[in-house]
């Protein structure tokens, strides 16, 4: 099987939805033209990262109900979409949220599981935390989708590779910090070697894509990348420059990865299961 995948690279408008919505409609048609089969957005990709307070006006909820919304589901109809919003559920609790969306249909909502609240980062006083990692079947196999800071964390995507994803889904608003080495700054670095390294040890597909602009002060630097399964470089989206980036995927090379390092077949979760207990425990 082949599978094209299409990183979409933007730079949202902070709050404005309307245009975040033309922005996105505007890209799944060039997408289309380039017969992208599953096109991935970035983390807030819209409403825009730095909300704060707007963060409560934007929300919406992912149905057809919402007239947002609906567009994107009625754009899904020939091509698997994956778009990030600020959720509002029925208890009015915030989340920064991912949608898969399929055949005008939601497959998987993830919400964000580690909020960062730290440095420039405010998260935790604005959203709530997501509670669930949880991979999918798509038709193009099993995927897991996880926001940013969650794969600053090596349980979720460990947790989403026990679940039996194949695709790792990564979206970011990732803004530049850190000391900058080979023309690179220094968070876009640790993230591709972040990418790189669960794609070599998950044997897996690894699809990030991140955003680009400048909110507040806070500059975006893109750089969407695609990993196969042994850890190799597929794609790779311009730095700080809006990009519709492509990559043709052989997802017949999961097999033979996978033949070659059987490191899932041979994972001992019941070991890992019981020192996790006795961890928690002392």
């Amino acid at each position: 099987m082949k599978l094209n995948v299409g990183l979409a690279q933007i730079t949202p408008k902070l709050g404005d939805i309307a245009a975040n919505l033309s922005l996105h409609l505007k890209t799944i048609e060039e997408a289309a033209e380039k017969g992208v089969e599953l096109l991935v957005f970035p983390e807030l990709s819209l409403t825009g990262y730095r909300l704060r307070d707007l963060a409560f006006s934007v929300a919406i909820q992912p149905t057809y109900k919402d007239p947002t919304f609906a567009k994107l589901l009625d754009a899904s109809r020939d091509m698997d979409i994956v778009v990030s919003f600020v959720e509002a559920d029925r208890r009015q609790k915030f989340y920064i949220t991912a949608a898969y969306l399929s055949r005008e249909q939601v497959v998987h909502l993830h919400r964000k599981v580690y909020l960062p609240t730290y440095g420039m980062f405010d998260e935790g006083r604005y959203f709530a935390w997501g509670d669930a990692i949880q991979a999918f079947d798509t038709r193009f196999g099993r995927v897991g989708m996880l926001i940013c800071e969650d794969f600053w964390h090596i349980s979720p995507p460990y947790v989403l590779w026990l679940d039996g994803a194949d695709i790792l889904i990564l979206s970011s608003a990732s803004p530049g910090h850190g000391l900058a080495t080979e023309q690179k700054i220094g968070s876009a670095n640790w993230v591709e070697h972040i990418n790189k390294a669960y794609a070599s040890m998950f044997t897996n597909f690894v699809i990030h894509t991140n955003r680009t602009g400048f909110e507040d002060g806070i500059s975006f630097w893109g750089g969407s990348t695609v990993f196969d399964p042994s850890g190799n470089l597929v794609a790779q989206a311009p730095y700080y420059e809006p990009a519709l980036t492509t990559a043709k995927l052989d997802l017949n090379q999961l097999r033979r990865t996978r033949t070659r390092l059987p490191l899932l077949r041979d994972e001992r979760v019941g070991l890992t299961m019981r020192e996790l207990k006795r961890i928690l425990e002392d």
